[in-house]
């Protein structure tokens, strides 16, 4: 169940995903948080974010749309409050960071760097943010960009670096190659799909900012077939993300060439679905371990 990111070592590969697990504490009287393989904070910025307009949240045919838009108060008193309690829990702690610049990135890495934390995760595909145009396209949607944000980072900090990719893109692979040339230690996906939904009674849709992120179990299929694609093609890790609900949903991530996984929406669901999850998984390993090993040796070549 160990598993090797960069220079993290989880005790199992089963992670809280971002935004999904606020600081962590509110979930401690739920479950025990020290059984999870890590835990991945909710996003932080450099400066506090008010976030988007409500609503922000509503639900979908298997899955759910958000639109927070990174809401958070700012990376000082992240380091300040959030910070001390996450270190106590005892499980690695990646701190997810985004910018509106590669100067805002870098910076928060820069500061990160000389704090106890394990690993950072650079979203910079998150769907929700408020851009200058609608044709505006996201870090993660061009490969140079990504390129360049991801080397700049490298050069302001040694903690590992998981690069979080958006599926909505016409070829994932492509900009997975360019966050590992770049010097990522590993890449997490996929963020949520862009979407939108109309509330036929009033005309108007149903989100604050009209669009949102598409999350949970309708997804998991789109999201296991580029964690494939991603992971036969590139030399790092893979963490996989999108509609896990259960052991089995995690299990076939992994077949797919997975080397961890991120539970999201099941947390809104089911605070304490991870113990259920690393159980099954473990169970699974235990039994039938051998076909894991054939898939992950499939999803290689």
């Amino acid at each position: 169940m160990r598993i090797k990111i960069g220079k993290m070592y989880i005790k199992n590969p089963i992670m809280v995903a971002s935004g999904t697990f606020g600081y962590a504490k509110e979930f401690e009287r739920l479950m025990d948080l020290k059984e999870l393989g890590a835990v991945v904070t909710k996003t932080i910025t450099l400066t506090p974010k008010k976030g988007n307009p409500m609503p922000r949240i509503c639900e979908t045919p298997s899955g759910m749309l958000n639109s927070i838009g990174l809401q958070n108060e700012g990376l000082n008193n992240f380091i300040e409050e959030k910070l001390p309690y996450l270190k106590k829990i005892g499980v690695p702690v990646v701190v997810s960071i985004s910018g509106d610049s590669v100067e805002e990135f870098f910076k928060i890495a820069s500061r990160l760097d000389r704090e106890d934390i394990d690993a950072i995760e650079l979203n910079i595909s998150c769907p929700n943010l408020n851009r200058k145009t609608k044709r505006e396209r996201l870090i993660a949607q061009d490969k140079d960009a990504t390129y360049e944000l991801v080397r700049a980072v490298r050069a302001h900090t040694d903690k590992t670096l998981i690069t979080k990719l958006s599926p909505n893109v016409t070829d994932i692979v492509e900009i997975a190659e360019a966050s590992t040339r770049a010097g990522t230690d590993a890449v997490s996906l996929v963020n949520t799909f862009l979407g939108m939904a109309i509330d036929i009674k009033t005309g108007r849709p149903k989100l604050g900012n009209v669009t949102g992120g598409l999350s949970g179990p309708c997804i998991k299929p789109i999201a296991i077939r580029m964690v494939w694609e991603v992971a036969k093609n590139i030399d790092k890790p893979v963490i996989g993300i999108g509609g896990i609900m259960s052991s089995e949903d995690a299990i076939e991530f992994l077949l797919a060439g997975a080397k961890a996984v991120q539970v999201g929406t099941a947390n809104f669901i089911k605070p304490d679905i991870c113990r259920e999850i690393i159980k099954g998984v473990k169970d699974y390993i235990k039994n039938k371990g051998h076909l894991l090993k054939k898939g992950l040796n499939i999803a290689s070549t």
